[in-house]
Parts: structure tokens; C-alpha cells; sequence
């Protein structure tokens, strides 16, 4: 079984998980550029962090056999902190690199006027480099932040059907499915989706277009949690094709929209800029 985890955080796991997510399966990851928990205070502190997912997470995953691609933005939380939205300035240099397969995330939070401006202006960026878009849906009123959601991308440069809209649930998803968007699910623990209520969606909307994450990231999570969809859907009478095309096909067509798609994990050397995480080895 091979699995692409479209959406996870590997800046706050840790080199044991890379090595459980190889063995369930996982072969490749999308991490989104994403808040870190706390507030950052100048522009200079996302670019380093831009930089370690361009440069020091796809070293760290290629020590495991995992395939590590990330989509660069501006995310919805700190669009609202005027500290941070020169951000958006510097997202050109960025959304030139190889490694980079959509702009994202990007969405809102709690849909202020300042989310608007910075969803609008990055759809445009990605218009411009000819990327897809990964856009996150709110955790508050989540049906009328994907209406506004698609009312933006509609009035956009960016075609509908080069956005994966994520964080989706029984309460969005047919309005989501019908825009033409791909469609995103995060089945995680207690505050997003789990594997049985991800099973009836699939049984109600099917597996087109429909791609599942773990989004794990530093709060209570799991990067297992796409297996264990795969598991459920054997169980519950899909057969491993349909697993394919969900947990591998679907993200590998959507990320594939960027040109930029590499999944043969290339040798790495033994550090990386003068790092090693093999510290102690002989």
C-alpha cells in the first residue's frame, strides 16, 4: 500500500514518526506553511521558517524514504497581525522553488477584512506562478466560511478546480463538491474528522477528488491517521484500487497541478548545511 499524506506538519513531529509513517505506508507529504502556536513577531521569523521547509524538512523525510513537498503563504491567523503581513511582499521569491506545489494555506480564520485582502491577494499569486491553491476552511462557521470561501476564489484569477479546499465535514462538503473544487479532509482527534464519519462521506460523495490528511501537527494528532482510513475503507468493502485513488492518485493529481511533483526520493548527503540528525552514529 503506498499513501501521500497531502497535509501534515512535520516541523513539529519528530524522526520516529517519519519512521512509523514508513512503515504504514506513507511515501510521500505536503506540509503546508502554517502558525506555529505562537504568535510571530516579524517577517524575518517566516522566512526561516520557509527556508527549513525548503530545505531542512525534505533532508530530514529523505533520511526515512518520504517524498517532502510544502505550499508556502501567509496563513489566515497571522493575516490579521499587521507584524506579519509584509509576509505577502516576499512570497514571490518562494513560490519560484522547486520544492514548492501550491500556495497555501490560506483561507480564513475568523473571516475579518484582513483575511479577505490576504486570501484575494495570495489567489492572485497563485494564479500568477500557475500553482494550485490550499485553502483552509475555519473551525467557527464553517459553512459560512466556505461560501465566502468561494465567493473570493470565483472573482479570482484562480480557477475552482485548481484549489483543494481542506478541514471539510458533513456540514460542508456537498457545497464544496459542488463548486468543482477538489475536496480535503482532516481526520484527526477529537476536533476534525475520524475514520468512520470519513467512511460515510466517501460512501455519499465517492472518491473523486476527495483527498484525506492526518494534518498532524504539535497538538493531539496522529500521522498515522490516513492508514488508518486506508484500513477502514478495506473494511468497510472498498477495494485497494479505491485506496489508491484516494490515498495516493488524488493527491498526486492535485499537487501535480504545480509541474513541480517529484516523488523518487533522491539520495541525500550526511548533513545538511552543516547539520546532521545522526548525531552519535559511527
Amino acid at each position: 500500500m503506498r499513501i501521500f499524506d497531502p497535509h501534515i506538519h512535520m516541523t513539529s513531529r519528530t524522526t520516529d514518526d517519519y519512521q512509523a509513517m514508513y512503515a504504514s505506508g506513507v511515501r510521500a507529504v505536503v506540509e503546508p506553511a502554517f502558525w506555529l502556536g505562537q504568535p510571530r513577531t516579524s517577517p524575518a521569523s517566516f522566512f526561516d521558517y520557509f527556508d527549513s521547509l525548503l530545505g531542512w524538512e525534505p533532508f530530514r523525510a529523505a533520511q526515512y524514504g518520504i517524498a517532502h513537498h510544502c505550499t508556502i503563504a501567509l496563513n489566515p491567523k497571522e493575516a490579521n497581525d499587521p507584524r506579519c503581513t509584509p509576509v505577502l511582499a516576499a512570497l514571490p521569491r518562494y513560490l519560484v522553488k522547486d520544492n514548492v506545489v501550491a500556495v497555501g494555506e490560506i483561507g480564513y480564520d475568523s473571516m475579518t477584512p484582513a483575511e479577505d485582502t490576504a486570501l484575494a491577494a495570495q489567489l492572485q499569486l497563485a494564479a500568477d506562478h500557475e500553482l494550485p491553491a490550499l485553502v483552509h476552511t475555519p473551525h467557527r462557521d464553517k459553512l459560512a466560511g466556505l461560501r465566502r470561501t468561494i465567493d473570493v476564489v470565483r472573482e479570482s484569477a484562480l480557477p475552482l478546480e485548481r484549489v483543494l479546499i481542506d478541514h471539510l465535514n458533513e456540514t460542508t462538503v456537498k457545497e464544496a463538491k459542488d463548486s468543482g473544487c477538489w475536496l480535503g479532509f482532516s481526520v484527526y482527534p477529537d476536533t476534525k474528522m475520524d475514520e468512520e464519519r470519513m467512511i460515510a462521506i466517501l460512501r455519499d460523495v465517492g472518491p473523486e477528488k476527495v483527498l484525506v490528511n492526518s494534518a498532524a501537527d504539535w497538538g493531539k494528532s496522529d500521522p498515522l491517521k490516513t492508514r488508518k482510513v486506508a484500513d477502514a475503507m478495506l473494511a468497510a468493502g472498498y477495494d485497494e484500487d479505491d485506496v489508491d485513488l484516494v490515498l495516493w492518485r488524488n493527491p498526486v493529481a492535485f499537487y501535480g497541478l504545480s509541474g513541480r511533483l517529484v516523488l523518487d526520493v533522491a539520495g541525500t548527503e550526511a548533513t545538511h548545511e552543516g547539520n546532521s540528525i545522526l548525531r552519535g552514529g559511527a
